[in-house]
């Protein structure tokens, strides 16, 4: 284990939250809010503090990955991914252990605050969003070890987190925040096909059977394809079924939506497939703000 003295503890917290996937966090509450907005029901500090648990569930669910592939030697030299701060070494398994504790402690006391606002079904939203950020990669059956993955990541980022940012607000459920929350979830899941098909080998070999290990690279390039499509047809749904054009704002962003299609089909190298990571996140947060936009026009 190398111990990289020339970056500080702070440094090696922030690569250890993984700053490039907390559009994931954000997407769904831009989403959610501007739903809430449109239908006369905005209420800005429930949606703060939506905001910050799902932002601390994001960085809970990284650590705690981090943590249990580092555990089951997942997380090897040989990874293609960004380095991992515990493999690292910049991080004892304690430090994280900690960490992970601190954080997911600061996610209920935002969901506290939450289920004081809106009643029970916070509590169990938010039950069962620790329960799965954990389950997600640690515990007797991690769900990203049996091809669970991409459903909880659709689910969860998707139709709970949406669904949960406008419950909080509107303090009852519509049957647009489920329509609006699947293109959500379709990206915020692309963005897992890309991190798996570039682990496709490191994680064969430690056992961790991701979806893409099941179905191998090109069946995942094409459930990629599929996602972005879903998405991008949602608006239209919406558009089709009385809402006015401005919810057809997040095509601006379908130029680069099929070119990181078109790259994803052409990438072979595992590294390469990192900076295609970071631009599907970018996409995620950019349809979802414009998407936010047209719900509030």
């Amino acid at each position: 284990m190398t111990h990289n003295g020339h970056i500080s503890k702070l440094k090696a917290w922030w690569l250890a939250a993984r700053p490039k996937t907390l559009p994931a966090a954000i997407a769904p509450v831009l989403v959610g809010s501007a739903l809430a907005h449109a239908e006369g029901f905005f209420d800005w500090p429930p949606a703060l503090a939506a905001l910050v648990g799902a932002l601390l569930i994001q960085i809970g669910t990284n650590l705690a990955n981090d943590y249990f592939d580092f555990l089951k030697g997942v997380d090897t030299a040989e990874r293609k991914g960004p380095a991992r701060a515990l493999q690292s070494g910049l991080i004892s398994p304690k430090e994280l252990q900690v960490g992970m504790v601190v954080v997911f402690g600061l996610a209920v006391l935002a969901g506290l605050y939450l289920a004081w606002v809106a009643g029970w079904p916070v509590v169990v939203i938010g039950a069962l969003s620790l329960l799965c950020a954990v389950a997600y990669s640690g515990g007797p059956y991690p769900l990203a070890s049996h091809g669970l993955g991409d459903a909880f990541v659709f689910l969860f980022f998707g139709l709970v987190a949406v669904g949960g940012t406008y419950y909080v607000q509107a303090l009852g459920f519509s049957s647009w925040a489920l329509l609006a929350a699947v293109p959500v979830g379709a990206l915020i899941t692309a963005i897992i096909v890309v991190n798996n098909v570039r682990d496709i080998e490191t994680d064969a070999l430690a056992g961790k059977r991701t979806l893409a290990v099941m179905m191998g690279p090109q069946a995942s390039k094409l459930e990629y394809a599929v996602l972005l499509g879903l998405a991008y047809e949602m608006p239209l749904v919406m558009w089709l079924n009385g809402w006015s054009a401005w919810v057809l704002l997040p095509f601006l962003s379908l130029p680069l939506g099929m070119w990181l299609t078109i790259l994803l089909f052409r990438t072979k190298e595992g590294p390469a497939f990192n900076q295609l990571l970071a631009q599907t996140a970018q996409l995620a947060l950019a349809f979802s703000a414009l998407f936010a936009l047209g719900l509030i026009l």
